[in-house]
């Protein structure tokens, strides 16, 4: 049997991030060889990821990384928000946004099939490592990357991530990283946009309100003997409401709702003597459209006691 010494467990642990006593078998099982040991724990941290993958992981969080002229925006999910909070965690997520700042993938499958930081694993290697450390299903779900002027904001402790790209010609002045997070502040808020401008609404969303609008005036009894084209009109005029919901510009600025996002643009641009346009913009909130598991505690506390 070979002779191992705590270094060598602590060695290896310092590199696999993993329990002592799982070192320690690993080196006792590879009869010291440490590239073997290494070789272990990752084929076991394998087998800990396919047992784990079935697992809902709608916590994690939300980070942003603006280097070198690009900012990139990642969602990694975990199963618990006490996991989300670990140091691992989050050293694991910035990790990913340096690489994706790094390379440059332009999808999913190529972030997860590029070099971790420069390291020999891959980003989904690595992240199979993270969840035999973690023990949660962990997921990089989706990664934006934005080329040029923008401004960002995370809420919390990364539940909402936000990045606008913006066109000017006045970014180096103080005045506009103000305005810049603002609008980023803005997009945040309680009703998050779905386009910049109303040109950028797609002719069938435009319709389907439209149809929506009709269908209601139709159910009014006021309205019943209108004639469609009448209503066709009435509804048109109707439509700036909409447009205040889903556009970004046509917003009411949530710090002085008497004007729009698109006067206190105008404004601003004016104010810094140069010329500021809203390209475009980016939101992901945490765990958007994953199916969360509901747990019934007096079900779970029957279960603890005998008593179900």
């Amino acid at each position: 049997m070979a002779n191992i010494t705590a270094k060598d467990v602590a060695n290896l642990r310092a590199q696999t991030g993993l329990g002592m006593m799982e070192c320690k078998k690993a080196l006792v099982e590879a009869e010291g060889d440490f590239e073997a040991a290494v070789k272990i724990l990752r084929e076991k941290g394998l087998a800990t990821a396919e047992k784990k993958a079935g697992r809902i992981a709608a916590e994690g969080r939300v980070d942003i990384l603006s280097k070198d002229g690009y900012t990139a925006m990642v969602e990694v999910n975990a199963e618990t928000d006490f996991a989300a909070k670990s140091d691992a965690f989050k050293e694991f997520v910035s990790g990913v946004l340096e690489t994706i700042i790094a390379n440059k993938p332009a999808t999913l499958e190529e972030l997860l099939a590029t070099n971790y930081c420069d390291t020999a694993n891959t980003v989904q290697q690595t992240l199979i490592e993270q969840i035999a450390i973690i023990k949660e299903n962990l997921s990089v779900r989706r990664f934006v990357l934005v080329e040029g002027v923008t401004s960002s904001y995370i809420h919390g402790f990364g539940s909402t991530g936000v990045i606008v790209k913006f066109d000017t010609d006045v970014a180096d002045k103080e005045d506009f990283a103000v305005y810049a997070k603002n609008i980023a502040l803005q997009i945040a808020a309680g009703n998050p946009p779905q386009y910049v401008n109303i040109e950028d609404v797609p002719a069938e969303a435009v319709a389907e309100e439209k149809a929506v609008l009709i269908a209601q005036m139709k159910n009014d009894p006021k309205n019943a003997n209108k004639p469609d084209a009448i209503l066709e009109k009435i509804v048109s005029g109707r439509l700036g409401k909409f447009y205040e919901r889903v556009c970004l510009v046509e917003q009411a600025y949530v710090k002085e709702d008497d004007m729009t996002v698109g006067t206190y643009t105008k404004n601003t641009a004016k104010a810094l003597g140069g010329t500021i346009k809203i390209v475009s913009f980016d939101l992901f909130e945490k765990g958007e459209g994953i199916q969360k598991k509901e747990e019934n505690f007096a079900d779970e506390i029957a279960k603890l006691t005998g008593n179900n």
